[in-house]
């Protein structure tokens, strides 16, 4: 009979199972989805407990933790198929060569700036083992005195070796004199200086002489040099003098050959420059064992005696403007 029927078909043959006296004709237990599944299994053979309509897991579920990610991961290095602990070594590589790399620079430049002398490199070639030059240098720009001569156009007249060394002797005090030993008069400059910037320098300022005079003291404990350039105007020979100032190791004078004097080697020396009008004066002083000299040393007088060889600028000046001034 239709009210006490225990086994129902539906239209797609499946087994509705026992109903209880709750359900109405068209519904299944309330713990059932819309997909037509029994109180206990639904049309898969799946839990309800265990999983829902979707198949995901359920909130009661544990779920699966990622593994966190290195910070020695980078994607580019990742993508060219590096593990981590590959990624770390080679940027501990990289961050260790590149402290290498500055400090090797570091070292290069320290030891650049510690070695430097002015023109020392570039001046290399030219200084010889037996090369002399002084220790010490000083300028003087040119005096008023001789600005009638500041232009050569007005002072044509060429120097002369007995203008410059007319005097065989030059008093330094009453027993001390410096006597000339040798002496020489170059058309050319560059017979009488050395160095690529101080033979390009007194070029562009238009030298045509250089005087040159080597003197020995009276008794023998001194060596002394004058070298008068003769240039084209007064700013030419300030221009000089002012470079000669922080450039006079990488080019000088060079000494003239005597047996009676001579500057040792590596000795100890000191200059001067003097602008003169269009001349140029360079005094060269030192002992002729090559020490430093000492508190009874006079190096001015002796500078001063040296410097006797500017009376021939002196008197192209007065033959210039009149005794007069």
């Amino acid at each position: 009979m239709p009210g006490n029927q225990s086994v129902v078909n539906d239209g797609g043959g499946r087994s509705a199972g026992n109903r209880s006296a709750g359900n109405d004709g068209g519904g299944w237990l309330a713990g059932d989805d819309g997909g037509a599944r029994s109180a206990g299994h639904d049309g898969g053979g799946q839990s309800a407990v265990d999983a829902d309509g979707g198949g995901r897991a359920s909130a009661g579920s544990r779920k699966r933790r990622r593994t966190p990610r290195s910070d020695w991961e980078f994607p580019l290095l990742t993508d060219w198929g590096f593990r981590p602990e590959q990624q770390k070594l080679l940027v501990i590589i990289a961050a260790v060569a590149g402290l290498v790399a500055s400090a090797v620079g570091l070292v290069a430049l320290v030891g650049s700036i510690g070695d430097y002398s002015p023109e020392g490199r570039a001046s290399a070639a030219v200084l010889g083992p037996d090369t002399t030059l002084p220790q010490v240098f000083h300028g003087w720009s040119s005096p008023k005195l001789f600005d009638p001569v500041a232009d050569r156009a007005k002072d044509e007249r060429a120097l002369t070796e007995k203008e410059v060394f007319g005097q065989s002797e030059l008093p330094v005090s009453k027993k001390l004199k410096l006597k000339l030993v040798a002496k020489q008069l170059d058309a050319d400059c560059s017979a009488a200086l050395w160095g690529e910037n101080l033979l390009e320098q007194a070029s562009d300022a238009g030298c045509t002489q250089a005087a040159r005079g080597l003197y020995a003291s009276s008794d023998g404990r001194y060596i002394g040099q004058y070298t008068l350039l003769n240039l084209k105007d007064g700013q030419s020979a300030s221009d000089l003098v002012e470079s000669l100032k922080t450039l006079y190791r990488g080019g000088w004078t060079h000494p003239l050959a005597s047996s009676k004097a001579v500057f040792p080697a590596g000795g100890y020396s000191e200059a001067g420059g003097y602008a003169l009008g269009h001349y140029v004066g360079l005094v060269w002083l030192g002992r002729t064992d090559g020490t430093e000299p000492t508190p009874k040393d006079d190096f001015v007088s002796l500078t001063l005696a040296l410097r006797g060889a500017e009376k021939a600028v002196y008197r192209r000046v007065v033959s210039i403007t009149g005794p007069s001034s």
